[in-house]
């Protein structure tokens, strides 16, 4: 397991540099530049105002000699600072994760109570009305974009119920928890809900597969009850690739998230990265971005190693 865990973590280093590469390289070719977005339409500067601004950011310098500056200075976990606040990235960015990852858990928890339920339902039921519903339920949840469903529920809530979701008055967990829920379970249902589908429809499959196996076969002949079949037998050795979707997916909703943040106004690193964008603040987005990536990376790695303990016929030699 440790040489597993050794070689998994040295194949992030490349990951994690050509990611740098890709959003730093995007980044420089958006028309425009740092400082027109920073100084907008209110102010003129003149030329030699403009490149001395330019080379204070380190703007001046050749892209290559930028990209090295920033990525050896990120090792140390300095991401710069926001040409915008004037802050680090990187304290931006951790005062705003937590927000992501609570929408994110919240979203995880959805998938997994509805989704594998249904899924096994659908499966041990199969062509029955709940598997009919189940499969519609999945291709509904596939098939609808989050900002459209964000949206609806906004536009029902405040049309028919006369509730506002969050408008940017966020509260913290911490501060009041009932406030945070009432805050968060919209934009949670919103993000889970196509997360929902995907859990389902693995679910069903792996579920449908596997009890076709032969020592599930066995099982039953042995006289044992249907529950413990389904349950010991066919669920267990049916969640290797539902951790693997959940594993991808939880990693995905990290970042993306940024639509979601955006429609219910949530200050997570999504709608950070999305602010960064617009502004055209490189360090925000290039460090956000990274970040992401890191997370996406090191979720997945995880997953793996959950593999070995859900099913013991998985060794990491």
């Amino acid at each position: 397991m440790s040489q597993f865990l050794g070689k998994r973590l040295l194949a992030l280093i490349p990951t994690l540099i050509g990611v740098s590469i890709i959003v730093f390289v995007v980044m420089h070719f958006i028309p425009g530049d740092t400082i027109s977005a920073m100084i907008g339409t209110q102010y003129k500067l003149t030329e030699a105002q403009a490149e001395a601004l330019r080379a204070y950011f380190g703007l001046d310098k050749p892209l290559f000699q930028q990209y090295i500056s920033w990525i050896t200075a990120a090792l140390r976990g300095d991401f710069g600072y926001s040409v915008r606040s004037g802050e680090p990235v990187l304290l931006e960015i951790l005062q705003r994760f937590p927000v992501t990852l609570e929408l994110t858990i919240f979203s995880l928890l959805i998938a997994v109570v509805l989704g594998i339920p249904i899924g096994v339902l659908s499966a041990v039921r199969q062509n029955s009305f709940i598997d009919l519903f189940g499969r519609f339920f999945a291709l509904i949840g596939l098939s609808m974009p989050n900002f459209w469903l964000g949206t609806l529920i906004i536009l029902i809530l405040s049309r028919y119920f006369g509730i506002m979701p969050n408008s940017g008055n966020f509260t913290s967990f911490f501060v009041a928890p009932v406030e945070n829920l009432k805050q968060m379970i919209f934009p949670a249902i919103t993000l889970g809900f196509a997360f929902t589908a995907s859990v389902m429809r693995t679910t069903r499959s792996a579920m449908l597969e596997v009890m076709r196996q032969d020592y599930v076969r066995t099982a039953e002949s042995k006289g044992l009850s249907r529950r413990k079949v389904i349950v010991n037998h066919s669920l267990v050795n049916a969640l290797i690739p539902v951790i693997t979707i959940i594993g991808i997916e939880f990693g995905y909703l990290l970042g993306g998230a940024v639509i979601v943040e955006d429609v219910f106004a949530l200050p997570g690193i999504g709608r950070l990265l999305l602010n960064g964008i617009q502004q055209r603040d490189y360090a925000v987005v290039q460090g956000t971005v990274l970040f992401i990536a890191l997370n996406f990376v090191l979720i997945n790695l995880l997953a793996d190693v959950i593999y070995a303990y859900v099913d013991p016929r998985i060794r990491y030699d």
